[in-house]
């Protein structure tokens, strides 16, 4: 039986935050220090608590040594190993680790950068592969830095609280292992004890004895020079724990770490979303709005009546939040559903087929000025292990790639709802290179501005986690667009 505690009792018997905000100065010491943030991305969900921040889909030298040359704090570099097996997965960890060591040499002046390896708030990842790779080649294998696990993220109600991670559901906090993320066919588990969990994922090589932990005490009470103590005395390779609760608890933990940093010391950062932002002492922001002159260029005109004439939102993630966010968009009649059979893209019969029938249905209503939302059938499948769970997730994402790709009618917006989803129908069907971070539709859903070099150029793709949002959350996006583009075609009229 799940074990749920009400939140608002809860958090009221913690100790009050600690009073100093310090963004401010992180942002100063960012500036002296000019210490690139550079974020590996598992899927492309991570960017939900950022804006004005490019994401990479690729990692040459070249690319590399253009973002540590300019001026701004962070960049990401979409991985999406949360998709790959293990073995991939360290792969690409390894070179891209290579190759911003190489980068970062080939700059007068540029000599240090902080990793992050970004991942779930609800704990399924490649860990500890990930952060193993990373260390083994930016420090050596007897030079690992201590690895900072913070997978608190504020807008998917994640918190940490006495090293237990809990989950929010409406008013109460329910711990990981007991949701269906722990049951995750890939990277399920059993411990919603972080250090029990570290001993699980690392297979007994680390003892939940051996793992350190920063608490809410130490955050809220203690403060950030004691905090900044307990950093500098973790020994190489161990692994700490850091407890949040509110976002002025990361403020603490950010400041602390960088100035952990400044001492000389290294830390391997494992964490969801929040941190980044955190990190790099960037404020809280009103949400990201479709603007009028950005919609304006989005309008049919006369002379090009098949562009743009409905909105597309394709939806791949299986996980319980999205399947019932799916049922309400349906329900309201907000859009014309056009459902894809797993069952028949796994067949190398029916699938072409299938895709034809989807894409003619799509293209039609885009046409006629509706926007379509397209769905995987909801019955997941699976195999009989993780490698083969992937395998078809990859079979399935493929198949919506492709159906992009035969969409003949530019959309108004693209919504992409699962990260695995996102991921590949960024890279594959509309081939971004580098895409800049506008804000947040929501609180947790990014909003990207596509390149240049993509199928549409500077069209508003939207990143929606699977595990994000209300019931009415994907609603919600969808009627935004829909206002937006309502008041852009009124005040054309008016101005014609």
């Amino acid at each position: 039986m799940t074990a749920r505690i009400n939140k608002r009792e809860f958090f009221a018997s913690l100790p009050p935050v600690w009073p100093e905000e310090l963004l401010p100065r992180i942002r100063a010491e960012m500036a002296r220090t000019h210490r690139k943030v550079v974020v590996l991305d598992d899927d492309p969900t991570g960017t939900q608590t950022v804006r004005d921040i490019p994401v990479l889909t690729s990692w040459s030298h070249e690319e590399l040594v253009r973002e540590f040359a300019n001026e701004l704090p962070c960049f990401y570099i979409l991985t999406n190993t949360r998709a790959l097996p293990m073995a991939e997965a360290v792969q690409i960890n390894q070179k891209i680790a290579c190759n911003l060591m190489k980068a970062v040499q080939s700059l007068p002046g540029r000599s240090d950068f902080v990793v992050v390896s970004r991942s779930d708030s609800t704990l399924r990842g490649h860990f500890p592969a990930e952060t193993d790779a990373l260390g083994k080649v930016l420090w050596g294998g007897d030079r690992m830095p201590p690895v900072l696990l913070v997978p608190y993220f504020e807008a998917g109600g994640r918190y940490t609280v006495g090293d237990v991670h809990f989950v929010a559901e409406g008013g109460e906090l329910i711990p990981a292992a007991e949701t269906p993320f722990a049951r995750d066919a890939v990277f399920g588990y059993r411990n919603s004890d972080l250090r029990a969990w570290v001993e699980e994922k690392t297979g007994g090589a680390v003892r939940a004895t051996d793992v350190k932990s920063i608490s809410i005490d130490d955050l809220r009470v203690a403060g950030p020079d004691v905090v900044k103590a307990k950093l500098l005395a973790l020994r190489h390779g161990e692994v700490c724990i850091a407890n949040a609760a509110a976002p002025r608890d990361l403020e603490v933990l950010a400041w602390a770490a960088l100035q952990t940093e400044n001492a000389g010391a290294r830390l391997l950062y494992r964490t969801a979303a929040s941190f980044v932002a955190a990190r790099i002492g960037l404020s809280p922001d009103t949400l990201w709005r479709p603007s009028l002159s950005r919609l304006f260029a989005l309008v049919p005109s006369d002379a090009n009546r098949n562009d743009a004439r409905g909105g597309l939102i394709i939806v791949g993630s299986y996980v319980p939040k999205t399947t019932v966010q799916l049922e309400m968009l349906v329900r309201d009649g907000l859009v014309h559903p056009v459902e894809i059979s797993v069952a028949a893209i796994m067949s190398p019969a029916q699938r072409g087929p299938e895709l034809s029938r989807v894409a003619r249905q799509t293209n039609a209503a885009l046409q006629a000025g509706r926007d379509v939302v397209v769905f995987t059938s909801r019955r997941l499948v699976t195999g009989d292990n993780a490698e083969t769970s992937l395998a078809i997730g990859k079979q399935v994402s493929a198949a919506l790639v492709e159906l992009l790709q035969r969409i003949e009618t530019r959309p108004r917006y693209l919504i992409a709802k699962g990260g695995v989803t996102s991921s590949d129908l960024a890279t594959r069907g509309l081939g971004v290179k580098r895409a800049l971070v506008l804000g947040q539709i929501l609180p947790g859903v990014p909003v990207w501005e596509l390149g240049p070099e993509t199928k549409y150029p500077g069209m508003p793709y939207v990143v929606f986690p699977g595990n994000v949002g209300e019931p009415n959350a994907l609603r919600e996006v969808v009627r935004k667009f829909q206002m937006a583009f309502d008041q852009a075609t009124a005040s054309l009229k008016n101005a014609g």
